[in-house]
């Protein structure tokens, strides 16, 4: 009776395995990287907007889903969480350097959209893959909420939540069959200007900063992705 389990566990071995090397439609990811601001509190400075200047505690972490509906788009979702935040002493600017604000929180993100390749990435093609790519959809955004209290931005209660457009560009490539790594650097533009608590329509609570631009937040990333899922017929109707 064990030999003949063992027989039928070694069966299903080669079955899944057999429809998993021809199978790469699907693929689910892990996510990690690091956030940046772009807003009325930090720095201004280029090397601020790519993210070479530190802040405290900005390591993002997250998970991905795709299905790749040709080689050449797919459509993605995404979800993204970590921390955020930026301190006026990061800046090059005289005045946000002198006033010294600064702030840190948790975000979370969902994003639904599409990923073009410049290339064919046909995944059930042997060989090497390796392609540079665009994404674009619907983000959606949950902030911890702030206010300026006493000169000092101070986490409140609630949360401030938020749409917001997602731009990307990036390269993957297939180091395995089913093994895909890619590098991105996103930013998603939100419809809010109050991320960092600098806007309010509370009379008694400040605002400051420009108050007609919105909120910005970018995201370097890393992920590394595994395909699976019947092969598709891209048929042309």
């Amino acid at each position: 009776m064990k030999l003949k389990n063992n027989l039928i566990f070694l069966f299903l071995i080669s079955i899944l395995n057999n429809y998993f090397s021809n199978a790469q439609t699907y693929e689910v990811g892990f996510y990690a990287g690091k956030s940046n601001f772009i807003g009325d509190v930090g720095g201004i400075s280029p090397k601020n907007i790519i993210g070479i200047t530190p802040v405290y505690k900005d390591y993002v972490f997250g998970l991905s889903a795709k299905w790749n509906r040709s080689p050449r788009h797919s459509y993605r979702f995404t979800y993204i969480s970590g921390h955020l935040g930026d301190n006026d002493l990061h800046s090059e600017d005289p005045r946000r350097q002198e006033r010294g604000y600064n702030f840190n929180i948790n975000f979370s993100e969902i994003s639904l959209g599409m990923e073009f390749t410049f290339l064919d990435f046909n995944l059930h093609e042997r060989g090497v893959k390796f392609t540079p790519f665009i994404y674009g959809g619907l983000t959606y955004s949950v902030f911890d909420k702030l206010s300026l209290t006493n000169s000092l931005i101070t986490q409140i209660s609630g949360n401030t939540e938020s749409f917001g457009i997602p731009f990307g560009i990036g390269l993957k490539y297939r180091i395995f069959d089913q093994i895909i790594i890619s590098a991105e650097l996103g930013a998603r533009y939100m419809f809010t200007d109050n991320i960092d608590g600098s806007f309010s329509n509370d009379e008694n609570i400040s605002s400051f900063g420009n108050v007609n631009n919105n909120d910005w937040y970018l995201l370097s990333l890393i992920n590394l992705s595994y395909t699976f899922g019947k092969k598709p017929c891209y048929c042309k109707y």
